[in-house]
């Protein structure tokens, strides 16, 4: 039982992971209706840039954390301005063929700046561990749930209630018409990206503190993984990123910890397809009619 318990712990330390990853992921998607493929490289970046802020710079912690925000930030402003926006009215396969290559662009630049060796994460977030029954938490598994539950509320509320969150919805159902009552939507889909963007950093924090180490290719697999959880979990939906995201972690730990590890990949997009079989929109996603 304690050992059945441990392996639902890692599984919910792993997802809340996938989770704060995919809250990025679905704020652009719920707004812009674009895949940013490049998600998972702009958190590998955000780890970088704490790196040299506390390893080669010796600021403090909170600058390096500003300073990861600030750059995640103007580099998801930068993609969307350079790669995206001229490819706003273009077929999605297009769009979908440059987020892949901006992917690419920003792991071979980080190939070349940092090499191909993996750099070492700082520890600059230390939390104590909880002993529950026998069985012990790691600090870090209770900050990133308490940390992505905070940022999917207020989320939630910014999105509802505030006069940039209204005009992100209003861009979100009907661009044209939003258009038509006064919203810049170039402006506020630059906004959306530098908020997921910004969420990227905070979750390069938490991946650097589980994972300790970083290389180029970082970003890549907990990418994927991140919008399999914002798919899963009903894309554009923010607590479905959340949900997805938990849900993914718990399915892919119990595989590894009970079947295979070899085979947790396979049985995780394996549960996805069945699920969107099932509910093509997600557990959370909710069917938008379009206008005609």
């Amino acid at each position: 039982m304690i050992y059945l318990v441990r392996t639902l712990i890692s599984g919910l330390s792993l997802g809340s992971i996938y989770a704060l990853m995919a809250l990025g992921y679905t704020m652009v998607y719920g707004v812009a209706k674009m895949l940013n493929f490049a998600h998972g490289d702009i958190i590998m970046v955000g780890a970088y840039s704490i790196i040299v802020a506390v390893s080669q710079a010796h600021l403090p912690p909170l600058a390096a954390v500003l300073i990861s925000v600030a750059v995640c930030a103007c580099l998801g402003v930068t993609v969307e301005f350079l790669a995206y926006r001229p490819l706003r009215q273009a077929p999605p396969l297009n769009v979908l063929i440059t987020a892949i290559g901006v992917s690419y662009f920003l792991q071979n630049a980080a190939l070349l700046v940092f090499g191909s060796e993996q750099k070492a994460f700082p520890s600059i977030v230390s939390f104590p561990s909880l002993s529950v029954g026998g069985v012990e938490i790691d600090g870090i598994t209770l900050a990133t749930l308490a940390v992505t539950a905070v940022i999917m509320a207020s989320l939630t509320l910014f999105i509802s209630k505030t006069r940039i969150g209204k005009a992100m919805r209003a861009v979100s159902e009907d661009k044209g018409a939003a258009e038509l009552m006064g919203i810049s939507v170039n402006r506020t889909i630059t906004l959306t990206f530098a908020v997921g963007s910004a969420l990227a950093a905070v979750a390069s924090i938490f991946f650097g503190a589980a994972y300790v180490y970083v290389r180029p290719t970082t970003g890549a697999m907990p990418g994927i993984k991140a919008f399999t959880a914002a798919v899963f979990g009903g894309i554009g939906s923010i607590p479905g990123a959340m949900l997805g995201g938990i849900m993914l972690g718990i399915i892919e730990q119990f595989s590894k910890t009970y079947i295979s590890t070899l085979w947790s990949d396979a049985i995780v997009f394996g549960v996805l397809v069945l699920i969107l079989v099932v509910r093509p929109t997600g557990l959370l996603g909710r069917k938008l009619n379009e206008k005609v």
